[in-house]
């Protein structure tokens, strides 16, 4: 049994998912190359107003939907929340960010990904201005 780790570095402009399935990709082939065969990776999402999210990659209307979902479902400046350190959209960030996941568990066969044909990975910026965000990949298995 091998462990393999890395961090995802990522660079968001602000409120919006994210594609990141070719670098979750990308990282796999090396692991694959060196090996890999059948296991799991996990993706961790190392921030509380930011998550992660299989999703549809084949209209992007789906993404833009779910964006208005939750700005509708939990709208920036809600006289509701009182954590506004970092303004009206703080808080909001919060809720979203526990309302999704801030982890995955994906299947790998043979080095490859087992994600269905219209999925993808993606960050889910939960706040309105730019971000660095950081996705730890492990990888156990074979």
């Amino acid at each position: 049994m091998r462990s393999l780790t890395h961090t995802l570095v990522l660079q968001t402009p602000g409120r919006g998912l994210f594609p990141c399935t070719d670098a979750v990709k990308d990282w796999m082939a090396t692991v694959a190359a060196g090996g890999a065969g059948t296991g799991l990776l996990t993706l961790f999402c190392r921030h509380t107003s930011a998550s992660l999210l299989v999703q549809e990659n084949a209209d992007p209307e789906v993404l833009a939907d779910l964006d208005r979902f939750f700005a509708r479902l939990v709208p920036d400046g809600d006289s509701l929340f009182r954590h506004t350190a970092e303004g009206p959209d703080d808080m909001p960030a919060h809720v979203r960010a526990a309302l999704t996941q801030v982890h995955l568990s994906i299947p790998v066969v043979q080095g490859q990904l087992t994600l269905g044909t219209w999925q993808g990975i993606y960050l889910f910026e939960h706040r309105q201005r730019a971000h660095r965000r950081e996705v730890v990949l492990q990888y156990l298995g074979s």
